[in-house]
């Protein structure tokens, strides 16, 4: 599948740079892709989109900003014109002044700057780590406010769609990108592992637009919809110029990574001011376990908060990390308690032996997140229903119970490969 994939993302690459090196705002429709290149596109690459959780809860991305009565926010058309423009000036992205993105900083000012403080402290655990592997990967560093877009910053972040982590990763796209999920690990919530591979998916997006703001609105809602959008705006490669044909959560999203951008570039005239940070990402460690051992275990015998473990550790669903053959599971810690958990882990692993053998119902069995499972099909329960509870697809569960229809019956038995 990885490997349909990456050819299909060569192939869209291909089709979207048969252009000139000069890459003019606009090129014909002769030149973008056939119906058939977005059926293929849409029927292959779209199943594999992330979704960002921040459109079901509306906790970053305000619906209908643009619309709002923004008029008690001080700041001028031409302030704000004139910092947009010394941003645009450091940075590859198209920052140009649009009415619409002075509604949704402006908005962001009005209704979200209570949530600022918080939000720039764990900014400030999060950003040296993506911005290292975003130089990496040649990727521009203010890509790292996408991540806010996406999760506010929140590493076990779900949407209702099943993407996950900072970086919101579907199942079947983490999967392509080496994330793996098991009975205990979600790697998705594993900040440098979902980074790493953020880094990878946004670099193969723009390989293919060869345009960080279509990349950007690529990563939302997938390759095929951005392609599309380009041939109905009749060629356009600008974002303005497409926004009207991209999907209506995708309109917002791109403008809102504007304005984040804006918001951390001119936080000092705005007063926002940083919470201060638990703590800093180069003040931890990382050790690996030779035992089966829990969160509570270790606070319990290194005096380390809960907490904390859980913010450094936040991959680890059930709070313990397991001891598997060939998989080196670590623990994060903070640096300065990294000696004491050495000096104590004997101890860590005599209690976590002990709760074993006193424990009525055994830990939750360790298993690769591909084993089948019977579902009963239940009233009012339909295909998409069912896959989207699963994280799978409605084909794929066509195939696994050989169904030459959409019909069910209640009480049929379906198998099911959980993602």
């Amino acid at each position: 599948m990885k490997k349909i994939f990456l050819l299909l993302l060569f192939s869209v690459s291909v089709l979207v740079q048969a252009q000139s090196s000069t890459e003019p705002k606009k090129i014909t429709e002769a030149d973008l892709f056939s119906d058939y290149d977005i059926m293929l596109i849409d029927s292959l690459l779209m199943n594999t989109k992330y979704k960002s959780p921040l459109y079901d809860t509306s906790e970053y991305i305000i619906a209908n900003i643009e619309t709002s009565d923004v008029s008690s926010i001080d700041l001028s058309t031409e302030t704000l014109k004139d910092r947009l423009q010394k941003i645009n000036v450091k940075t590859p992205f198209h920052i140009a002044y649009n009415p619409a993105l002075e509604k949704v900083i402006k908005g962001y000012l009005k209704y979200q700057k209570k949530y600022y403080p918080a939000l720039m402290a764990k900014a400030t655990y999060y950003f040296p780590l993506f911005e290292k592997h975003l130089d990496q990967y040649d990727i521009p560093l203010e890509m790292k406010y996408l991540a806010i877009v996406e999760s506010t910053l929140n590493p076990t972040a779900k949407s209702r769609a099943g993407a996950t982590g900072l970086w919101q990763f579907m199942y079947t796209t983490g999967i392509q990108y080496n994330l793996k999920v098991n009975s205990y690990v979600d790697e998705r919530q594993d900040p440098l592992k979902s980074t790493i591979a953020a880094c990878k998916y946004l670099s193969d997006l723009y390989n293919i637009f060869g345009d960080w703001d279509l990349a950007l609105a690529a990563y939302n809602s997938g390759p095929g919809n951005v392609a599309k959008a380009i041939k109905r705006s009749g060629g356009y490669r600008n974002y303005w110029n497409i926004r009207p044909y991209l999907p209506s959560e995708t309109a917002g999203y791109v403008p809102a990574f504007y304005a984040t951008m804006y918001l951390f570039e001119y936080q000092k005239e705005h007063e926002l001011i940083p919470d201060a940070p638990q703590i800093r990402h180069f003040e931890t460690d990382t050790i690996h376990v030779k035992k089966t051992i829990s969160f509570d275990q270790i606070s319990e015998t290194t005096g380390i908060n809960l907490e904390l473990l859980q913010l450094l550790n936040p991959a680890y669903k059930l709070d313990v990390i397991p001891f598997v053959e060939g998989k080196n599971y670590a623990i994060t810690l903070p640096r300065k308690n990294s000696f004491h958990f050495l000096d104590k882990e004997t101890q860590i692993y005599a209690l976590a032996e002990d709760d074993a053998s006193k424990r009525e119902k055994p830990l939750p069995k360790y298993f690769e997140m591909d084993k089948r499972v019977r579902y009963k099909v239940r009233s009012g329960d339909f295909l998409g229903k069912i896959a989207n509870k699963f994280g799978v697809r409605v084909s794929e569960l066509k195939r696994w119970n050989r169904l030459k229809s959409s019909r069910l019956k209640i009480g049929q038995q379906l198998s099911v490969y959980p993602k």
